[in-house]
């Protein structure tokens, strides 16, 4: 997957956070997906949604075309309201997303999700890349 300019630090934070529950990071414990991709564009510097449902994404960005490294990936889940999201990391050799999200097994975990549940791929606004620019910046300038 091509990466998204200036998102590489949405995926690296998401990272970090890799293994701890809800708890540990102190959001909800339930139906976290969204608030754990909130937390991860605050901690990279943006804004977020700051909504709780995963499908306030789709209406997050610019929406792209495929899987990049560093988008944010809306899934599909069962009910009219339902959904998933989180940071792609990579594709698999099949073009299934590799996802690194909040409440995947009661952690944040790195998982592979078939394309056929993607309901969009979405770029960040610019003024969120931006932010996190600046902010990447004073953090190297510490």
């Amino acid at each position: 997957a091509a990466q998204v300019p200036g998102a590489a630090g949405v995926l690296l934070e998401a990272l970090r956070w890799r293994g701890r529950t809800a708890k540990q990071i102190g959001l909800p414990s339930q139906l976290w997906c969204a608030d754990f991709m909130n937390f991860v564009l605050r901690r990279a510097g943006g804004k977020g949604t700051q909504s709780r449902a995963a499908r306030s994404f789709l209406q997050y960005g610019k929406k792209l075309d495929g899987p990049r490294v560093g988008a944010i990936a809306i899934f599909y889940r069962k009910g009219p309201n339902s959904g998933h999201v989180g940071v792609v990391r990579g594709t698999d050799g099949e073009g299934n997303p590799i996802v690194v999200s909040g409440n995947h097994g009661n952690t944040v975990m790195q998982s592979t999700y078939p394309k056929s549940k993607v309901m969009a791929y979405v770029m960040p606004p610019d003024y969120v890349l931006e932010d996190m620019a600046t902010a990447a910046l004073a953090a190297a300038v510490k």
